[in-house]
């Protein structure tokens, strides 16, 4: 009967094929040839997936050389078509208009009870180990992954997310549209809301707008380095980069006009403009010795509590720029409209931009 089985499949008479393996699973469920079988015949007719299951279920399960090898030949030739299905998608995907602008992927975080059964998928997907692919997915914060073709980038998010793996892509040049104003202090708020602020070439200017505009706030800090002379295990005296303070940042995002607001505690004159405590109404300012920048910072966010109060607020950042750092040729390509007065460049001001960026494009990913 099993001769029949193969000779059927060989001429490509799956329908015969499934009649004679019908009976052969009632009376021999154990036998492994059977079993065989069945996989090819779903392999044949495009259950791919399902004969992959069954091959790999009997591969420990048989000591006969010959079916051993033919298992192994079966694997292969779904491991070729997958890779040959595979590559065709992503050269149709970076051939598709856009597919070839620089793009990121990035990966949202996987509960850590859930890692163990997302892994396997992601390495197949990604062409890694299990183990791997686990210290890979976060569980806590964005994780930048990969950076490439977006057309590519995109195939793999679509791939992820098809097994359940929270991502997404984006292509770098959708930063250029948005427009970044740093506020300078709020003049009013009394009808709508007017600050005066800064575009990207430092021309003055004020901007109108509406509490209800606001559609999501970005909070994060942007860490100061300073060079320093400390002495080595011997004794010798060596240069160091550290962390000399950390400056905190807001960003308003307003999806309708494409911009963003960016508050930042060294440039935001906290003299000018509106009282922020008791605002609208007018009160004597704090004694000299309250009047700390800190102190000024902690009462312009509880400001935008106050009229904000419902908005997504996303204050992830340190997490996301640990793995962002990483990747310093490409954060050299985005243009961070961060003003802060540094000895050198720093790719945390462009971290940062692209997260606020990220956080604006994350639930609006349709073509521009």
């Amino acid at each position: 009967m099993l001769k029949e089985v193969a000779e059927a499949i060989e001429r490509q008479d799956y329908k015969r094929a499934t009649q004679l393996l019908k009976p052969l699973m009632e009376q021999e469920p154990d036998n492994l040839w059977v079993r065989f079988y069945v996989g090819r015949v779903q392999e044949e007719t495009g259950r791919r997936e399902m004969a992959e299951k069954i091959y790999r279920y009997l591969l420990p399960k048989t000591t006969n050389f010959k079916l051993i090898s033919q298992i192994r030949q079966a694997l292969q030739r779904l491991e070729a078509i997958a890779q040959q299905e595979k590559q065709a998608a992503l050269e149709q995907a970076k051939s598709a208009p856009g597919g070839d602008n620089l793009g990121v992927l990035i990966l949202e975080p996987v509960p850590s009870e859930l890692k163990s059964t997302v892994a396997e998928s992601f390495a197949k997907i990604i062409n890694t180990d299990a183990y791997t692919a686990r210290l890979q997915i976060p569980s806590r914060g964005w994780r930048l992954y990969r950076t490439g073709l977006i057309g590519e980038l995109e195939y793999y998010a679509d791939c992820l997310k098809a097994s359940q793996i929270p991502c997404f892509a984006l292509a770098l040049n959708r930063l250029d549209l948005i427009q970044v104003f740093e506020v300078n202090y709020f003049q009013t708020v009394d009808q709508s809301v007017v600050v005066r602020c800064q575009n990207k070439e430092q021309q003055e200017g004020n901007f109108t707008f509406d509490w209800s505009e606001v559609r999501q706030r970005v909070d994060g800090r942007i860490p100061l380095f300073e060079s320093v002379v400390v002495f080595d295990a011997r004794r010798n005296l060596k240069r160091k980069t550290q962390t000399q303070d950390y400056v905190p940042f807001c960003d308003l995002h307003i999806p309708s006009r494409h911009c963003i607001l960016r508050f930042c505690d060294r440039n935001y004159q906290f003299r000018k403009g509106i009282n922020l405590e008791t605002a609208p109404e007018t009160t004597p300012h704090h004694s000299p010795e309250q009047e700390t920048v800190s102190h000024h910072w902690k009462q312009l966010t509880r400001f935008l509590d106050q009229h904000l109060p419902d908005i997504p607020l996303w204050s992830d950042f340190s997490t996301f720029a640990d793995s962002a750092t990483d990747f310093r040729e490409m954060l050299e390509r985005v243009p961070s409209y961060v003003r802060l007065e540094r000895r050198r460049p720093s790719v945390w001001d462009a971290a940062f931009q692209l997260y606020s960026g990220l956080v604006f494009w994350r639930d609006r990913l349709t073509p521009p």
